[in-house]
């Protein structure tokens, strides 16, 4: 999966604890975009995990192909990595069919790819 920078330092940390492959965008020597980095977790085949909805927009208006979209309405930065790994279990499948998956304190929402 590939962490948008916005994403708390701690977070790709604790997912790679949990076993997964997990690049972040904050690794990187500089933001190249949000169309950029999307582009990039296509070709890469990386679940794009942010806490910005302009992905949504490139994905829904702009129709940029995207290989699964998983937005967090943040709460506290404490709880994303738990959040994105439940996420996971319960709509794995949908994120790497292209689903954009929207996590928010108590609900989670799936727009199924077109």
């Amino acid at each position: 999966m590939l962490l948008d920078g916005c994403i708390w330092w701690q977070v790709p940390i604790d997912l790679r604890r949990a076993g997964h492959d997990v690049e972040w965008v904050g690794d990187w020597p500089s933001d190249p975009g949000d169309p950029a980095i999307m582009a990039y977790a296509f070709r890469e085949r990386r679940i794009l995990v942010t806490l910005d909805k302009d992905f949504g927009d490139l994905a829904v208006r702009r129709r940029q192909p995207h290989a699964g979209l998983l937005r967090l309405v943040p709460p506290e930065v404490d709880r994303h990595a738990s959040l994105i790994l439940e996420a996971l279990e319960l709509h794995g499948d949908d994120l790497l069919a292209g689903a954009i998956v929207t996590v928010e304190e108590d609900r989670i929402r799936v727009r199924p790819p077109d």
